[in-house]
């Protein structure tokens, strides 16, 4: 069985990211997005990769636009990456799932 992206929203995020104990990349999207449905394999894949190392968000920026406003998101799809409840990277745009691998498996081991 696969790991999925966790969904996260309003009422979860705080617990689900900010207060997570591994690194969270956070998918901010919209399914009428295409760039952001192309991501939509690449991230299952490093659920399923990096689980148990970190974990990985999606926010339907229509769902959620005050955590979009939040983070500043303009453009989609934009992948933030949390570390102990703070951002420690960006990515605006379609990337590869090894540019996404390489900057999480570059982060600190957080205890």
């Amino acid at each position: 069985m696969s790991t999925q992206p966790v969904p996260l929203t309003d009422a979860n995020f705080e617990t689900e990211a900010l207060q997570a104990s591994q690194p969270v990349l956070v998918d901010f999207y919209a399914d009428w997005c295409g760039p952001c449905q192309a991501l939509t394999p690449v991230l299952a894949e490093l659920a399923s990769d990096f689980e148990g190392r970190a974990v990985i968000g999606k926010v339907d920026v229509d769902a959620a636009p005050a955590l979009a406003s939040r983070y500043g998101v303009r453009s989609i799809p934009t992948l933030v990456i949390l570390q102990n409840g703070e951002e420690v990277d960006r990515i605006v745009g379609l990337t590869t799932k090894r540019a996404l691998a390489e900057k999480l498996d570059s982060l600190p081991v957080s205890r």
